[in-house]
Formats: C-alpha cells, structure tokens, sequence
C-alpha cells in the first residue's frame, strides 16, 4: 500500500488480543442517543468495501490503555497524516463526497480515518473501539475523526493534530460516529446540524 506501512503494523501488532469488557455504566457522551442516518459517503463505501464493513451485533469493547497502547496509538496517526497528503474529494475524484482507502497516497478527513481504522484492526484491535466520528470542528465544518474508546476514556486521532487528544480536548462538536455494537449502525451525539465531512482535506 505504502511504503513503511508493513513497520507501522508490526509497531502495533503488538496489541492483539489487549481488549476488555466495557465497565458497565461507563459513558462519556451524555448526549448519546438514537440511531441516526450513515454519513453521506459511508454506504457506498461499504458497497465497495464490504470487508470494511461487516456488520451483525457484537459486545462493546473497549481497549485497554496501556503506556504500549497509548505509544502505538500515537504513531498510528502521526504516520497516516504524514504519509497521506491532503486532498478534497473534488479534486481527487471529480465528486463532492466519496470515502476510501488512501491506496494512491491521497484522501481528506475521513480516508484519513479509514485508514487509521484498518491498521489497528489489521493489527488485532478490536473493532467495537474504533469508532468512526463526524463532528463540527472549531470553524462549524463537518469532518471526520477517528474515537477509540478504553479503559481510560475516550480519545480521539485526527488528521488536524498530531496529538492524541480526549474526546473533551478537541474543541469540536460530537455529532454522530458508529455503534459500538454494529459498525453499520451510527448514533447520534446530540448536535442536530447536517453534517457532511467534506472540505476538511486538513
């Protein structure tokens, strides 16, 4: 895919099987509530994508947020943001929105996370924690960003910032990501704006 990816998966390879059960009672999102429309771009993705996507109804799972993981974690999105270079889906692909895998070394906000997602998952991380997120960022634009849920809370990797932030650190508004049980199925965050993840190439 790229060059350096193989490293960048046996950095994280070292992470299979640190998943626990959720702790009952443990949310961070107060606003979660109910199920919502996909993100525009995400159907057609998984129509094409259908590995990507496998749905049915699994336990939630978060990981546990070892100094290991944290590190990996860290590395992940400082790799895939400075080895995609960004670029609309206009300029890409001649369409307003299309959601895929950075294989030619370009995307905008929600290739980004594609990618993030699948290494980790590739890597062994469980997918009920990785959680693909719209939000508002600090100029009200739609845009996408990956959530990893833990034992420790809630952070998220963003193509915007090299950092690993907690979800209550970014300044953006939660609008809607994935269950945790059915990654087909997404759940609103309590922020009732259309959100479209577009223009946020960076």
């Amino acid at each position: 895919m790229f060059k350096g990816q193989g490293k960048g998966l046996a950095v994280i390879a070292i992470l299979l099987g640190m998943c626990s059960q959720a702790k009952a009672g443990d949310v961070l999102y107060a606003s979660l509530g109910d199920a919502t429309r996909a993100p525009i771009g995400w159907v057609e993705f998984c129509a094409e994508n259908a590995g990507d996507c496998r749905g049915g109804a699994t336990q939630p799972r978060d990981i546990v947020m070892s100094q290991t993981a944290w590190r990996d974690l860290v590395r992940v999105n400082k790799w895939v943001n400075e080895t995609v270079k960004p670029m609309t889906d206009m300029d890409h692909w001649g369409v307003i929105e299309k959601w895929s895998l950075p294989t030619d070394g370009y995307g905008d906000c929600e290739d980004y996370v594609l990618l993030k997602r699948k290494m980790l998952i590739d890597a062994g991380w469980p997918r009920e924690a990785l959680l693909i997120t719209v939000v508002r960022d600090k100029k009200g634009e739609g845009h996408a960003v990956l959530t990893v849920k833990s034992d420790n809370g809630e952070f998220v990797l963003d193509n915007q910032n090299e950092n690993v932030l907690a979800w209550t650190e970014t300044g953006y508004r939660f609008v809607k990501r994935q269950s945790q049980s059915d990654p087909n199925v997404w759940v609103a965050l309590g922020d009732g704006r259309p959100a479209v993840s577009t223009a946020s190439a960076r």
